[in-house]
């Protein structure tokens, strides 16, 4: 059995994230995260700190992630420490599923043509100007018409999604499916722009899906719990 949570990294959903996790007894729970990604989550401080690397545009991702997450009184990468550490708390292993995000961006800046990078350029200055009427109107679209704002991404953004959402879709999946061999009850913690392309390559496997659309939304998540007791309930008698 997979259960994949699909977080918002700048989001203050840690508690729901545990929940889950805690109430679903894995045998592993797998984050999208790579090991220096870990490492860093792990070794978090809460201070402010300035990401360096030798890619520009994964230092401008991090330091806009750290603004967001600040604004929203979480910490960068919230979720997903608080994943690990219910996860450490049940006796699960925790497995790494991402590829090297710094390098993805490097690989992007190498690659990625002017005008695509010209139009990325400007919604970056536009996203730290609006922030969180920004980043809730995004996700509110994704939302709303997954399908539909992925496509209009791809268009506008092909060099970005091919690298940062395909390519690590499919690793991932790869990952997970590897896990599976092992584990018999998994909890999957990806960024909720992942969830649908890799589940689409996961054919065969019993997948349960939380979006991040439902933890945001307390009614959905009430529903979620119970849901949760049920099947523990089930799993006593």
């Amino acid at each position: 059995m997979i259960t994949m949570i699909g977080t918002g990294h700048v989001y203050n959903i840690s508690e729901q994230v545990s929940f889950i996790i805690k109430h679903t007894w894995p045998d592993a729970v797998l984050i999208e995260l790579d090991e220096k990604r870990y490492d860093a989550v792990m070794n978090s401080t809460g201070e402010k700190t300035k990401p360096k690397s030798s890619s520009k545009m994964y230092t401008a991702t991090a330091k806009y992630q750290n603004k967001m997450s600040e604004k929203n009184n979480v910490g960068p990468g919230g979720e997903m420490l608080a994943a690990i550490l219910e996860g450490r708390s049940a006796g699960a292993e925790i497995v790494c599923i991402d590829i090297d995000a710094e390098k993805a961006m490097k690989d992007i800046e190498d690659t990625m043509p002017l005008r695509e990078m010209v139009r990325f350029t400007a919604s970056s200055v536009k996203d730290r100007l609006f922030g969180q009427r920004a980043s809730r109107n995004s996700q509110k679209n994704f939302a709303s018409n997954e399908e539909e704002y992925v496509r209009r991404m791809r268009k506008k953004y092909p060099t970005m999604v091919k690298k940062l959402i395909d390519e690590r879709d499919a690793h991932m999946a790869w990952k997970i499916r590897e896990a599976s061999e092992k584990y018999n009850n998994m909890v999957v913690v990806v960024g909720d722009a992942h969830v649908r392309g890799i589940c689409e390559r996961l054919d065969g496997l019993k997948i349960e899906k939380i979006r991040l659309a439902e933890m945001l939304d307390k009614e959905s998540m009430d529903k979620i719990r119970s849901r949760i007791w049920e099947g523990r309930a089930e799993a006593k008698e």
